[in-house]
């Protein structure tokens, strides 16, 4: 361009030009920015392996990495290699000349402006495109090991008598690979028609012929492989209507066939599939007759043939054959659904039994001594008394109990007892002073267990706790009291360096510890350091001071996240909870194997169909993975994680289930075998919740067989809203040791309830015996009620109950002032033919923010009685006098006893008592003083009980020997 500024000549200066200096700090500066990038990536995988490695399960992490790994780049080069030819093949076979037109002038521009670049913008095409279906393929690798290692489950279809593996493991890798392909045509089309359009193998405005015969030649080629890839989308998708989900109107979420899928969209698939196929070879010919005018023509005919054959025709029948007489029709596939749905859930085995409802003995006073038989009703509710054990348990701010406890077995006197047990876990919002040393160096874990008897409370409503204190002591006996790994421990720690962690506080101060365990990740490698400070973004880790020789670093420390990390092809329970087996705290967790291509099984979604009242309260009970939809699941694996350890075994549970095997192959020697769970662990294991929710809620429409039944939807049960709150959710289960009719003795059991779809009656009862050491475990019983007669349902009941004048009147007495009620789990037990209600009523009230037991509900036939104690309301209901069990020893008036040693130990006893309760009643409770007067009272007592034994005695060898001389 001229020079149109009339101004000097001379030489030009390059403004702005950096300096040589300037451009080496601006590259140091580009290359450290580009090293933090890839550290920061470093960061994330080193530390994933290094806690593998520290769990020993190396082998999950390699195994999941090489498989993303080898499908990244498998699928990512495929998908490279086919968009990089075809640009490649579009650009060789470009026209030596292109017609002049404005068209191809415009293009020229284009063309020559990326003709220096011409190699490196085909890299860069094919990298991009790679990269993006390699993420995509690498996030497939749970398909592409399912399918590899798949197992057969030994079960057909009745539809194509096909094995169920080729539903679950084997169709959705067939899906994978079909959408790949279906992805890999369309951009390979795209890329090489614009190739074609640049070079002028295409025209749209120039004159002449609109697309050269080498171009039409390779498009075609490319929307044949298209149209065969839709042939066989066709003949996958008559398989896949076999595991298709669709809205049935008679039965509601429906899988599998039904009568317009087996004799409409089934031969009209077929149909499909053989007009693609010549369709296909109509675009292959193309190679040779150099025209479009047959494939088109082909094309438009499948399109049209889809339309009326795949969309009109199964219509026209569903209106014509199907909707006049739709019971006829459909029965035998809803057999066949009632059947695989059954099966699928592991609920095929379900025993149903006609109940009464009404007992059949007319003089209730002798059923009473039966209820002790029949049930140990539980009145300490787990839900409830957390708080209770927060403050009679807690000791110090900086432990914490869980929201929810959870309820166990221990054996006393040889006799086991439902128990209510909880951890005293680290609290870090209690701790006197939050900084980073305090949360993570010194304040570490938690320390014992708390555990109460569920079927009583002591005179002031308070559970009798069987394991108690700081040290924890108790009827559990001697175990490792320290607890590292929680439900409430979400946050890491740096343990077993120079920083001492406190271990516990009592009257002579605190007790410092250092973790001697092996767990977590050590610290003394400065690039270990490096990359947790990056990972977790806490700049103190690399140069902290606290930080030493044997310095090892904690996390994911929730039971739950443990075992989901070391086994992620698993679904894990809501519900992890604690036992003392082998003199450890082990956290048992119950974990599922999942599948949704169960031909004709009837999906659900675990988040809804596992959601209750308790985890409407507490999100940290709802199952993981709660999102997933799935038509087949079994309790296939029993997990447990060491509360001082954190090591997480993994045990083999349902040996049967073909899921469980494939992951085995997949993942080998991270399961163990059934035959190492010891028999102190098997003491504790137990059915699960989700697994018993998910069963209760298809059970509302699959406890019937007859297929005329289901269409019909007479029978549709629902599981009824918890009435002892607002929450509007679902009652529930609970866990109870109780006879069934059935039974000749107790077992632990999980029980709900059923009532009629919109109305509140009972329409059935349920329990699955959940003691693993019995025969029956996992034995679903149904007590199926009359549908003729009315039985109370639980909402009825506890409506009944509010409604009541003199219960009522009570209900408000206790409620005054600031305190507040709380109704506690409405137990139902079947007793002779009819169903007994209990529930507990809680006070929370005045100075003493927790709630204690004030009162019993029982309802029987009709009868509610509301008393102080749970034998009281018993006795009331069946019309006894008197109680069948002695008074609790605690009282404010002490016996009169003619032994003064034994009335010294009950004035001590009565002082420690008094003792303890004006602890209590002060503005801010004194729970030292607390803690010692119940350690008096109970020393008091048993020198009152010995010193009585040693006078009885003495009496009955003074009356021998008088009885001698006489």
């Amino acid at each position: 361009m001229p020079d149109r500024g009339g101004g000097p000549t001379g030489p030009r200066i390059r403004a702005g030009r950096p300096s040589r200096r300037a451009r080496a700090l601006l590259v140091t500066l580009g290359a450290l920015a580009v090293l933090g990038m890839v550290f920061t990536m470093f960061a994330g995988f080193w530390t994933d392996w290094l806690w593998y490695r520290s769990v020993h399960y190396s082998s999950v992490f390699t195994t999941t990495l090489w498989t993303k790994i080898g499908l990244f780049f498998v699928f990512g080069l495929l998908m490279a290699l086919a968009v990089g030819l075809n640009i490649w093949l579009a650009h060789r076979l470009r026209p030596p000349l292109s017609a002049m037109s404005m068209e191809q002038q415009s293009l020229d521009r284009y063309r020559m402006g990326i003709a220096p670049y011409k190699t490196w913008l085909l890299v860069a095409v094919a990298c991009l495109v790679g990269l993006i279906a390699g993420a995509s393929a690498a996030g497939q690798w749970r398909t592409w090991l399912m399918w590899v290692n798949g197992v057969p489950f030994h079960q057909k279809d009745p539809q194509f008598h096909l094995d169920v593996s080729f539903y679950a493991f084997d169709l959705p890798w067939y899906r994978f690979l079909l959408g790949f392909g279906f992805a890999t045509a369309i951009l390979c089309l795209i890329a090489a028609a614009l190739t074609h359009y640049l070079y002028g193998g295409l025209r749209v405005t120039s004159p002449g012929a609109r697309a050269t015969a080498a171009a039409t030649g390779h498009l075609s080629v490319l929307l044949g492989v298209f149209v065969a890839l839709k042939a066989v989308a066709y003949w996958l998708d008559r398989y896949g209507l076999a595991v298709k989900s669709s809205d049935f109107k008679a039965t509601g979420n429906w899988t599998g066939l039904r009568y317009v899928d087996a004799n409409a969209y089934l031969p009209a698939k077929t149909i499909l599939f053989c007009i693609a196929v010549i369709c296909a070879l109509l675009f292959f010919a193309t190679l040779w007759r150099r025209t479009w005018q047959l494939p088109v023509i082909g094309f438009g005919l499948m399109v049209l043939s889809a339309i009326l054959i795949g969309g009109l025709y199964p219509a026209i029948v569903q209106k014509f054959q199907v909707q006049p007489n739709e019971q006829a029709k459909e029965a035998p596939y809803v057999q066949k659904n009632l059947k695989a749905t059954r099966e699928a859930y592991g609920i095929d085995d379900t025993k149903v039994t006609e109940y009464a409802g009404k007992s059949t003995t007319e003089d209730k006073t002798k059923l009473r001594d039966q209820v002790g038989d029949t049930a140990s009703i539980r009145i300490m509710d787990p839900n409830i008394v957390s708080p209770t054990f927060q403050q009679l348990q807690q000791i110090r701010n900086y432990y914490g109990f869980p929201t929810n406890l959870d309820v166990d077995r221990y054996a006393k006197d040889g006799k086991e007892q439902d128990t209510v047990i909880g951890l005293r876990e680290l609290n870090l919002g209690g701790i006197p002073k939050n900084n980073w040393i305090n949360d993570h160096f010194r304040y570490t874990h938690g320390y014992g267990a708390v555990a109460a008897k569920g079927t009583e409370a002591d005179a002031e409503g308070r559970p009798v706790f069987t394991e108690k204190n700081l040290p924890s002591e108790g009827s559990l006996g001697t175990y490792k009291q320290q607890i590292y790994y929680g439900e409430k421990t979400t946050t890491y720690s740096i343990v077993g360096g120079p920083q001492k962690e406190v271990d516990y506080s009592d009257d002579e101060g605190e007790k410092t510890t250092s973790y001697q365990g092996k767990s977590g990740v050590n610290l003394d490698n400065p690039v270990n350091r490096a990359a947790y400070a990056v990972a977790f973004n806490e700049p103190q880790i690399l140069y902290s001071g606290a930080i030493g020789k044997g310095s090892r670093i904690l996390y994911n420390r929730t039971p739950k996240e443990r075992v989901e990390a070391v086994a992620p092809w698993l679904t894990i329970d809501g519900d992890a909870y604690p036992a003392v087996v082998n003199h450890r705290i082990q956290w048992i967790v119950d974990a599922y194997t999942t599948t949704n291509g169960y031909p004709y099984a009837s999906r659900t979604t675990l988040g809804d169909t596992t959601a209750d009242s308790l985890t409407a309260t507490n999100n940290s009970r709802a199952v993981v993975a709660q999102q997933n939809q799935v038509n087949y699941i079994r309790n296939s694996v029993k997990a447990t994680v060491d509360a001082y350890t954190g090591e997480v075994k993994l045990y083999q549970w349902d040996a049967a289930d073909p899921v469980l095997k494939t992951w085995m192959k997949a993942f080998p020697g991270t399961v163990q075998p059934r035959a190492d769970i010891s028999a102190d662990l098997m003491e504790h294991l137990r059915y699960p919740q989700d697994l018993f929710k998910v069963q209760r809620e298809l059970l509302t429409r699959y406890h019937v067989t007859d297929a005329q039944t289901f269409l019909s939807g007479s029978e549709v049960w629902e599981v009824p809203d918890d009435p002892t709150n607002d929450s509007r959710s679902a009652v529930p289960p609970y866990y109870l040791s109780m006879r069934m009719p059935d039974q000749s003795e107790q077992a632990f059991s999980l029980t709900t309830t059923f009532t009629p779809n919109g109305r509140d009656n009972l329409s059935a009862f349920m329990a699955v015996d959940s003691d693993p050491r019995t025969a029956d475990y996992g034995k679903i019983r149904l007590l199926k009620l009359p549908t003729s007669t009315t039985v109370d349902g639980p909402k009825q009941v506890q409506s009944q109950f509010n409604s009541e004048q003199d219960i009522a009147e009570t209900i408000s007495l206790l409620s005054r002032g600031h305190s507040k009620v709380e109704y506690g789990n409405l137990l139902t037990v079947p007793l002779d033919g009819g169903l007994l209600y209990a529930e507990p009523v809680y006070v929370r009230g005045g100075e003493l923010k927790y709630p204690l037991l004030r009162k019993v509900l029982v309802t029987y036939e009709g009868r509610t009685a509301f008393e102080d104690t749970l034998d009281e309301a018993l006795n009331k209901v069946f019309g006894v006098e008197g109680s069948t069990t002695p008074p609790p020893k605690t009282g404010n008036n002490p016996p009169d006893t003619g032994n003064p040693t034994v009335r010294q130990a009950l004035d001590d006893a009565q002082k420690a008592f008094e003792a303890g309760q004006e602890a209590l009643q002060k503005p801010k409770p004194d729970w030292s003083a607390y803690a010692k007067a119940q350690d008096d009272l109970e020393a008091a007592l048993k020198r009152a009980e010995e010193a009585q034994a040693k006078a009885d005695k003495a009496a009955g060898g003074d009356k021998s020997g008088s009885g001698g001389k006489s």
